[in-house]
């Protein structure tokens, strides 16, 4: 045998290999949804802002939520309206009393909402669970059992990715997937919402916002 033959026989299998490994890229590209920024780093543009200026502002291209001195709750609503979508953010927080910090992302109708932070029902940090203000309020299915092991220390950086497709409701943190929550009574668009619980002494500090719609 030729060794031209030869050699374009054993590239055969090498040029098989790198098209199939290029192929799986594409697929996976285009199944991944392009995800836009919703907070730019410089101010509220894409939430309604009004009636949440006093508990939340931007800094150094971090937005911050804080409630005020007497301890009220805010809800910091974007101006649109989400059925399926996909998240992504990073979040931190550090809490300054034994009540911790209490916060979460809400959507749909009626509420459901992914929780940040120390449940003030159950005084134990759900973060990565998912709140449905039933009887159950944390129902155990949706519950992110081993945040604990996927969450950074507290008060660094975590990145979560929250998504809402069809009556399924997923978490991932730190890129490993935490909770996955199935539900259809949650059907309806509505705006995203993170929350400054009241009642509460706390700050969150938000950052690199991003969101697709599904």
């Amino acid at each position: 045998m030729e060794t031209g033959s030869v050699f374009r026989m054993k590239l055969r299998p090498l040029a098989l290999s790198l098209f199939l490994s290029l192929a799986a890229v594409v697929i996976s590209l285009a199944g991944e949804p392009k995800l836009e920024p919703l907070f730019n780093g410089k101010d509220l543009t894409n939430f309604k802002a009004e009636k949440s200026k006093e508990f939340w502002r931007v800094e150094d291209g971090v937005l911050i939520g804080e409630n005020n001195a007497e301890k009220k709750g805010d809800y910091l609503w974007t101006e649109k309206e989400y059925k399926d979508f996909v998240i992504e953010f990073d979040v931190r927080w550090k809490g300054v009393t034994e009540r911790g910090v209490d916060t979460g992302v809400e959507m749909r109708k009626p509420n459901i909402q992914c929780q940040l932070g120390v449940s003030g029902s159950l005084k134990v940090d759900m973060s990565g669970s998912w709140y449905t203000g039933g009887k159950d309020k944390y129902p155990e299915a949706g519950q992110a059992k081993e945040a604990k092991t996927l969450m950074k220390p507290e008060g660094e950086w975590n990145h979560f990715r929250i998504q809402a497709k069809g009556d399924t409701f997923t978490c991932w943190i730190n890129g490993k997937k935490a909770s996955e929550y199935t539900d259809a009574k949650f059907a309806g668009p509505a705006p995203l919402g993170l929350q400054i619980h009241p009642g509460v002494v706390m700050k969150c500090e938000y950052r690199n916002i991003k969101i697709a719609e599904l």
